[in-house]
């Protein structure tokens, strides 16, 4: 039997591998087999139509969770992005309008140059190809710099995103719930086989109504909703880029925070993240303190991460099972490893810790 140390290095191996075959190194376009790709053919004669960047070489970028991809264009001396949303799949609309509102936020995200919303071609401005994520993995003593900038955007996007927040759909209760139902269908029911009978459903639905009256009793704000690691550009100036912000929504305070310092991708020590947790309650207007004090943040803030974290775990599932993505399962014992560790200050998830270290966990494990 394999060593729990050999394991774990495994673990880690596979990880980087997937990661790097996932962010793929870009390659060029021009002379590979996409003859066959009528949606790339037809995505390149777009760009052949805008005369400032006709000529281009597009060369990919990166994938998605999604059904997007997005290409890099390089004409002369400049880059841009191409973002290939095929409809029905994707919707542009979102992607624009968001992109409006932070602009005008003066927050660092794509700007966009032209747009076929019908087809679901975009050409964006370019914020580079420096993810936190890698920079933070290549290098922890950036961590305190990087994340002061990231928070500090983040409270420039709630405080000046009150103009916006009314104009984006409510995360509201059959959201939130929906999104905990992915774990109890995905994770513990379609990926591990796990039943519930009938007191452990009525457990689990009791800690949903703990978990959803938690956000709906926070104060609302713009939410990025995907504000993490994979997300954010490090940028020369006004760092962070932000990316993927097209299913923003008006929601808990909380949750943007949760997913920045509790990431599914990398993880911090706890005090560390309570640190930048605390910091983050001093960057909120005076307003915003008034009306949830510090305490009540900080409970707000660790619940929240587990409605998070449970909905993130179950998304892995459904990406493996349904989508033909395994390699996000890697995240997942991470990613639920932070609902374990609140236990000591949540007697409320007793239930769930159980479920996920007698259960989930062992049975991820011997899975592989």
């Amino acid at each position: 039997m394999l060593s729990g140390i050999l394991i774990c290095y495994l673990v880690c191996y596979l990880r980087t591998v997937f990661q790097t075959l996932q962010r793929v190194t870009e390659t060029t376009i021009k002379h590979s087999n996409a003859g066959a790709d009528a949606r790339l053919a037809a995505l390149k004669d777009w760009v052949e139509g805008i005369d400032a960047v006709a000529g281009g070489d597009l060369t990919l970028a990166s994938g998605d969770a999604s059904f997007r991809r997005y290409f890099r264009l390089q004409t002369g001396g400049e880059t841009f992005i191409v973002m290939d949303a095929p409809p029905p799949q994707e919707d542009c609309l979102p992607f624009v309008r968001i992109a409006g509102y932070l602009e005008a936020m003066k927050i660092n995200a794509p700007r966009v140059i032209e747009a076929d919303l019908e087809r679901g071609y975009l050409l964006l401005t370019d914020l580079g190809s420096t993810l936190y994520l890698d920079s933070l993995e290549a290098d922890h003593t950036s961590s305190d710099a990087l994340y002061d900038d990231a928070l500090r955007a983040l409270a420039v996007m709630q405080s000046r995103g009150t103009a916006y927040q009314s104009l984006l759909p409510p995360y509201d209760e059959e959201l939130l719930r929906f999104e905990l139902s992915l774990f109890h269908d995905w994770l513990c029911g379609t990926h591990l086989g796990i039943e519930f009978d009938h007191a452990t459903e009525m457990a689990w639905q009791s800690l949903c109504d703990i978990l959803v009256d938690n956000a709906l009793d926070q104060p609302q704000v713009f939410v990025h909703r995907d504000y993490h690691s994979r997300n954010l550009m490090v940028t020369a100036g006004n760092n962070p880029g932000v990316l993927d912000f097209q299913d923003a929504v008006e929601g808990p305070v909380t949750y943007d925070l949760v997913s920045l310092l509790k990431d599914c991708y990398i993880k911090w020590p706890a005090d560390r993240v309570m640190r930048w947790a605390r910091s983050y309650y001093g960057l909120l207007d005076g307003s915003m303190q008034s009306a949830i004090n510090e305490r009540d943040f900080v409970r707000a803030f660790e619940l929240m991460g587990v409605q998070r974290h449970l909905k993130a775990a179950g998304i892995f599932c459904r990406l493996n099972h349904r989508d033909g993505k395994p390699g996000y399962m890697l995240e997942i014992p991470r990613t639920l490893s932070y609902i374990v560790e609140l236990l000591p200050r949540h007697d409320e998830l007793g239930f769930l810790v159980q479920l996920i270290t007698d259960r989930c966990l062992p049975q991820l494990e011997s899975r592989g």
